[in-house]
């Protein structure tokens, strides 16, 4: 495993990280046991950071990982969010961060978070979220009960420009770097190299799109990037690649990201995720994967309130 220093907060990650929201059942349900099992065998293999959210389950993910976490809560970067609380459900005041950190230290069965991020603020009104909720996670790290803020979220100018105008620490993004899509380059690399703001990738496999099960009935792409998306594992059975560790290893491979989340409910799951970091990438099936993609390449949809999405 490769650790990487999280922007200028000093804290080092593994370059792959632990998505907790499958504790949470919303990718199915999980034997709960073997969910824990294997928080504590991804520990074990060298992973360190573990991400969650009062969302994930509302608040399941959150309890399960407090019970994975008794014994071993300083090995790990434990990271969490505030603010969304349900599918629809979002507060971005000053009064729900501090209730949510409360509640999220119970749950999680300790007296800090290594990470304390707002959690999707595209859904949020500009001012609040930089004016209140960001604010008051700031609170929360000079009080010692947070080691570094962040902001999460979809659309990529956007999440830079209330990172720049509210200071945070690091940005989390997902569905913007993968096999399909890369313009977190553009839309977050220099807001990090300015700044000196740490990046967190997710969804490598673009929320399923890269997943030989294909996408979820829900899943928000326009059909043309599902259709590329299966083109792509195609290409990648027939050439004798696992479609997960191509991904993967261009998100690893990045210098400018620090970590790479991904969901993970099973040992073996893990064993298979961190297979990629002895998996060599083939020049030719990277250019042939991009020529597959074609005019599908870069294709975002709008996600949260239409004024945030550029």
């Amino acid at each position: 495993m490769r650790y990487r220093v999280l922007g200028n907060t000093g804290i080092e990650v593994s370059e792959l990280g632990f998505g907790a929201a499958t504790l949470g059942d919303i990718y199915g349900a999980i034997d709960p046991d073997e969910g824990i099992h294997a928080v504590r065998h991804a520990v074990d293999r060298g992973i360190n950071l573990v991400d969650c959210a009062p969302y994930y389950g509302e608040t399941l993910a959150e309890t399960r990982l407090g019970e994975a976490l008794s014994g071993i809560r300083d090995r790990v970067v434990l990271s969490t969010k505030c603010c969304r609380y349900g599918y629809r459900t979002f507060d971005f005041s000053r009064k729900s961060v501090r209730e949510s950190l409360e509640a999220s230290l119970k749950r999680l069965r300790t007296d800090h978070l290594d990470l304390f991020i707002v959690h999707d603020v595209e859904f949020g009104d500009r001012s609040e979220v930089v004016n209140e909720a960001v604010p008051a996670v700031l609170e929360a790290k000079e009080a010692g009960l947070v080691r570094a803020v962040g902001v999460s979220g979809y659309p990529i100018h956007y999440l830079g420009g209330v990172a720049e105008e509210s200071g945070v620490d690091f940005v989390l993004s997902y569905c913007r770097y993968n096999l399909l899509i890369d313009d977190l380059d553009e839309g977050l690399l220099p807001w990090a190299q300015r700044t000196g703001g740490g990046l967190i990738n997710a969804s490598p496999l673009h929320m399923g799109a890269l997943s030989p099960e294909g996408p979820p009935e829900w899943h928000p792409a326009d059909p043309a990037v599902k259709e590329a998306g299966q083109r792509v594992i195609a290409l990648c059975k027939e050439r004798g690649h696992h479609p997960a560790h191509v991904t993967l290893r261009k998100s690893l491979d990045h210098p400018g990201i620090a970590a790479t989340l991904v969901g993970m409910k099973t040992r073996e799951q893990v064993d298979q995720n961190l297979a990629v970091l002895d998996y060599e990438p083939d020049p030719e099936l990277l250019a042939a994967i991009s020529a597959t993609v074609g005019t599908a390449h870069n294709l975002p949809w709008p996600e949260g309130r239409p004024e945030n999405n550029p």
